[in-house]
């Protein structure tokens, strides 16, 4: 029935006018990708979309990113040359099929709930099936050669997050050991003495593990630098004779780009780090990182309006080359939870679904984090969000000592 295949969610404009394209061309509709643009095409016309659109089975066709989404949330991108059928059918064209399909006559539409809608002839249709590639991620990283351990330490308001690695002298490295969310300050760590106790078993984990002294850092991040919590942990760390590094939003975002882009993406992705307090964009220009920084996951507690965070996030995501936008690997602490809400097995990398195909997490933090994700591939139109589990900004402080 064309009327519940044309556009389930589309308006009823958009579905008036299909019906009387099929009326006057008696050809059937099908979405198809032409010069890097999702359009709908009626025999030898074509339409672009202005909108997303819904299939009566589930399936969403995007218009921005040319690509559908499938009921189990995976990203299928179209290619020149790949249909779609409005009966939620992937057609693509073999090679010895003529660029544009032979048209297939349509039934008159009788009434406005009533078309009959054959498949086109020459072409064979398959159900979807995404490719593997879809909603994996299968890069591997080249293993470090005789490195050395090197531990670091993120300190928060609320706790630590420790990394310990093995780098070799070209900086290839691989995460040993890492622990999130060790709150120290919340564990009846009352006075100074209990902060220096707490630490010296904190870091005599990683001297056990095999980390030497002096290649144990402490990195503050650029959210929690004036808590007055960190600063307590901060004075403690100092009166064992540690160095306490503090960096600015910028500084942060190059150490991530350092962590999470992998060198064979160095001219074809971008990175995406979304904070609590703060999320950056980072890029590489001639060699050279190139960062942005804008809201935060947690700007819900200032009240801030959903649109005014996405308004800013989409400003500041436009300035990304085009030629970078196809992939981005992103981190953060809501990135984390959308990796684990659907990774497989225990991969290194998980490649995120839409931001709107998670309903089933709640939580003001997720939310604001949902509308920065949004925001960001709206205006990149990347097709491919890559979270790396082992990746964070310090491990990227670390790979800039020399």
């Amino acid at each position: 029935m064309l009327s519940g295949l044309v556009l389930a969610n589309a308006p009823q404009q958009a579905l008036a006018q299909s019906k009387k394209s099929v009326q006057t061309s008696g050809f059937i509709p099908w979405f198809t990708v032409k010069n890097n643009t999702m359009v709908v095409q009626t025999g030898d016309k074509t339409k672009p979309l202005s909108e997303d659109v819904t299939l009566p089975n589930g399936i969403r066709v995007e218009y921005r990113t040319q690509s559908i989404v499938l009921t189990n949330g995976t990203r299928v991108l179209l290619k020149e040359g790949d249909m779609l059928s409005l009966n939620g059918e992937f057609l693509k064209k073999s090679p010895m099929t003529a660029a544009v399909p032979a048209p297939v006559k349509a039934a008159p539409v009788a009434e406005a709930t009533a078309v009959a809608a054959p498949a086109p002839a020459p072409v064979a249709a398959a159900p979807v099936v995404a490719p593997a590639t879809a909603s994996t991620f299968t890069y591997s990283p080249a293993a470090p050669v005789n490195g050395k351990l090197k531990g670091v330490v993120e300190l928060g308001a609320s706790g630590f997050n420790m990394f310990i690695i093995r780098v070799d002298d070209q900086h290839n490295w691989k995460l040993e050991k890492s622990e999130f969310g060790n709150s120290l300050v919340m564990e009846n760590m009352a006075t100074e003495d209990d902060v220096r106790t707490g630490l010296k078993a904190y870091i005599g984990k990683m001297l056990d593990f095999g980390v030497g002294g002096h290649d144990i850092h402490f990195v503050v991040s650029s959210g929690a630098s004036l808590s007055p919590e960190t600063r307590r942990i901060t004075k403690g760390l100092e009166a064992l004779k540690y160095v306490v590094n503090t960096v600015t939003p910028e500084r942060e975002g190059a150490l991530g780009l350092r962590a999470a882009l992998p060198p064979a993406f160095a001219n074809k992705a971008f990175m995406f780090d979304m904070g609590s307090a703060n999320s950056k964009i980072a890029w590489l220009a001639g060699g050279q990182p190139q960062v942005t920084d804008t809201y935060g996951s947690k700007y819900y507690e200032k009240n801030i309006d959903d649109a005014k965070v996405a308004a800013e996030v989409k400003a500041k995501a436009e300035k990304i080359p085009a030629r970078l936008r196809g992939t981005c690997f992103i981190i953060g602490g809501v990135p984390y939870e959308l990796a684990k809400a659907v990774r497989q097995g225990q991969e290194h990398y998980t490649v995120l679904r839409a931001a709107d195909a998670y309903p089933q997490l709640t939580g003001a933090k997720i939310k604001s984090g949902l509308n920065i994700y949004q925001a960001v591939a709206s205006a990149t139109g990347c097709q491919q969000f890559v979270f790396g589990y082992d990746t964070n900004f310090t491990i990227g402080y670390l790979l800039s000592l020399p």
